[in-house]
């Protein structure tokens, strides 16, 4: 009888659980409005230079990922070969590993659900995936997205910890602030301090004018998948833990 296959369906955007003696706790790889990506896809090893040189080609021409490059919604993305034997070997009891493929890693940043990000960068570069993955063993090409999906969630891997600078801005947020950082020092280096009232307020008026598209407020975006839910339960728990702990000390005091 043969053994039905894994279902990894869901493994790109639900949560896995550890548990540490009596309390479960919940990983995920969203930080605020950030997600983090980690595939990693096997390749022939015969075929390992020419995916070097098809990243050399894209590196000296970058016109070959303008498409990528005008998605705001990705922080980066970068594609690593590592070779079959160039795995780390950390410690001399460690088994030696006798592997048939290389491996190619591929990390990114992104705002928006799992769905949005694999779906816009298949429209954006499509030739630049099958370019990037074609060596890759059983890739399908990126167009029809349901297998290009299925591969995806198949060879994802969870990111165990994930750390963001500025978890509640997305990438447009951050560009945003820093245009409007530099128009207000423009601003007020320009500021005339002699200047009537009526004058500023007609100049900072024109100032909010052409910024109005950059002052948006970082807040919580919808739930853009289970893992983001989940990871929202865990704090509103963790903040009634905090108060009912707080309330006991008080008690005892």
């Amino acid at each position: 009888m043969e053994t039905p296959a894994p279902d990894y369906t869901n493994r790109a955007v639900h949560p896995y659980r550890i548990k540490q003696g009596s309390l479960e706790t919940r990983v995920s790889n969203i930080a605020g409005k950030a997600y983090a990506m980690n595939v990693i896809t096997p390749v022939r090893t015969w075929t390992v230079w020419l995916n070097k040189l098809i990243f050399w080609i894209a590196l000296k021409r970058p016109s070959t990922l303008q498409g990528l490059v005008s998605l705001s919604l990705i922080h980066y993305a970068r594609w690593v070969i590592v070779g079959n034997k160039q795995f780390p070997h950390l410690a001399p009891e460690q088994p030696v590993e006798n592997l048939r493929y290389s491996y190619m890693l591929f990390f990114s940043n992104f705002n928006g659900s799992w769905d949005q990000y694999v779906d816009s960068f298949t429209f954006a570069i499509p030739s630049g995936l099958d370019m990037f993955w074609k060596w890759d063993v059983r890739y399908p090409k990126s167009v029809p997205l349901t297998p290009f999906h299925d591969y995806i969630r198949y060879n994802q891997i969870e990111t165990i910890h994930y750390y963001n600078a500025y978890p509640m801005a997305s990438s447009n947020d951050i560009k945003s602030a820093k245009k409007l950082r530099l128009a207000l020092m423009y601003f007020d280096a320009r500021l005339d301090e002699q200047a009537s009232d009526e004058a500023f307020q007609k100049q900072f008026h024109l100032l909010l004018r052409d910024l109005q598209h950059d002052m948006g407020s970082m807040r919580h975006t919808p739930i853009v998948s289970m893992a983001a839910h989940c990871v929202e339960q865990r704090l509103q728990q963790e903040r009634l833990l905090a108060g009912t702990t707080l309330q006991g000390y008080k008690e005892t005091v």
